[in-house]
């Protein structure tokens, strides 16, 4: 049985021309190595999503939902989150 499968896709001129010319730089033996690579990167950075949304957030959302008490408002946040950027951005002006 066949491990492989031919498919037939349309890209955008740009993303051809890319395609095609990773390919004449060496970088890659052919088109369809291209495309592997492209899709093992979008499997792994899902991947990496749903462990962080797993892993992360919803144990973050369990433990809100246990204790209210811990959560702030929008408005706090935003004032954290203001106060954060503007340190932030001192220490990058010279």
């Amino acid at each position: 049985m066949r491990t492989t499968r031919q498919l037939s896709i349309t890209l955008p001129n740009s993303m051809a021309d890319a395609l095609r010319e990773r390919v004449a730089s060496g970088e890659y033996a052919s088109e369809s190595e291209v495309v592997r690579d492209g899709l093992r990167a979008l499997f792994a950075r899902e991947a990496a999503i749903d462990l962080w949304l797993r892993d992360e957030v919803a144990v973050s959302y369990d433990a809100l939902r246990a204790d209210p008490s811990s959560a702030i408002s929008s408005a706090a946040m935003r004032a954290h989150l203001r106060e954060v950027h503007q340190a932030r951005s001192a220490v990058e002006r010279p």
